[in-house]
């Protein structure tokens, strides 16, 4: 669901955009502002969408979105479209002209929805590694294996190798919703790198890791489901 704020201060504008929200169901209200100073600035950092409108009492929208340090996507709903350039330099998504039809507001609506999953998407899929006093912010895309060592972890990703003080276990678990299968009491690995396997050790490419008996079965039936 998407969270939206509305800041327009007029009466049927908004009652337009309500309507337009409440006949989306990716689309939820959480506020309805007639100035950008009435706005709580916690009730900001919980919304996704700003709706935005320019012409308003105290502080104009496009000064008033200068003054958000983290500012959610943006659509500006304007009845000028002179302000359109430094709108855009402001880094809004999209810009509608009152009178806003419905088909257009959907189409905005959609790239703002496909813009955010796709962002969620990539975060996901990020590991934060704390080694040697550094945090290491990688993809989980690029981990191949990682390897028990004594009290380390070696996490060997496609271009660089990151020692780390944990266990295999904890990173069983911290890879468990991403693709990852533990194929040996010593070994991770990323499903989606393995180009072959026999019956003692399988391959990301020019890569041999050994396959413990108690996990090949595991790994078989991963791989039909996953290919």
């Amino acid at each position: 669901m998407i969270r939206c704020l509305l800041l327009e201060d007029e009466i049927p504008a908004q009652e337009i955009l309500i309507n337009y929200i409440e006949k989306t169901p990716f689309l939820e209200c959480i506020g309805i502002f007639e100035s950008g100073l009435s706005i709580p600035s916690k009730l900001i950092s919980e919304a996704d969408l700003l709706f935005l409108d320019i012409q308003l009492p105290d502080l104009n929208g496009i000064n008033f979105l200068k003054t958000i340090v983290n500012p959610p996507a943006v659509i500006v709903t304007s009845a000028f479209t002179n302000y359109a350039i430094e709108a855009f330099d402001q880094a809004v998504i999209d810009y509608l002209v009152k009178p806003i039809s419905y088909e257009r507001f959907f189409k905005a609506v959609t790239r703002i929805q496909y813009l955010l999953s796709s962002k969620e998407e990539k975060n996901k899929k990020q590991l934060l590694v704390y080694a040697d006093k550094t945090i290491h912010l990688m993809h989980a895309d690029d981990l191949l294996y990682v390897k028990a060592a004594i009290d380390y972890v070696e996490l060997m990703f496609k271009d660089k190798k990151i020692l780390v003080l944990d266990s295999l276990k904890n990173w069983v678990e911290k890879l468990s919703h991403h693709n990852f299968i533990q194929t040996h009491r010593s070994y991770i690995v990323n499903i989606a790198m393995i180009t072959k396997l026999d019956t003692r050790y399988l391959y990301l490419k020019d890569i041999k890791l050994p396959i413990g008996n108690t996990y090949r079965n595991n790994l078989v039936t991963k791989i039909k489901t996953n290919f």
